[in-house]
């Protein structure tokens, strides 16, 4: 069995190669197949992120994943390998995401002043 990547929504994505975060591989049917799973690699998913290995055995446990860039290759029988390269999200990337949801709150907790509670 194949190395397993499970994202934050139990989406399960059988790998090629998994060796390091910077260059997980999936191989799909076809260009169509390639995007639904280049699709599933968003920021709400890679928020927590485990690998499994062929025995099902947990042999990676990641955080706040970004996916920086892909790299796609396609055969001659129109089958596509893709080369994935995640990273962990910088301190300042957290701390952005930190304050915009401070932010948020606060526009939030704002308008409800304003309004006395009331919603539009």
């Amino acid at each position: 069995m194949k190395d397993t990547m499970i994202l934050a929504d139990l989406s399960e994505i059988e790998l090629e190669t998994g060796a390091s975060l910077s260059d997980i591989r999936v191989a799909a049917t076809d260009r169509a197949a390639m995007l639904i799973t280049w699709s599933k690699l968003t920021p709400k998913n890679l928020a927590v992120v485990k690998i499994k290995n062929g025995d099902g055995v947990v042999r990676g446990n990641y955080e706040n994943l970004v996916l920086e860039n892909e790299t796609s290759k396609v055969a001659s029988d129109g089958s596509v390998l893709t080369s994935y390269h995640l990273r962990p999200k910088t301190d300042v990337e957290l701390l952005e995401e930190r304050m915009a949801a401070v932010e948020e709150t606060t526009d939030i907790l704002t308008m409800d002043a304003l309004t006395g509670g009331e919603t539009a």
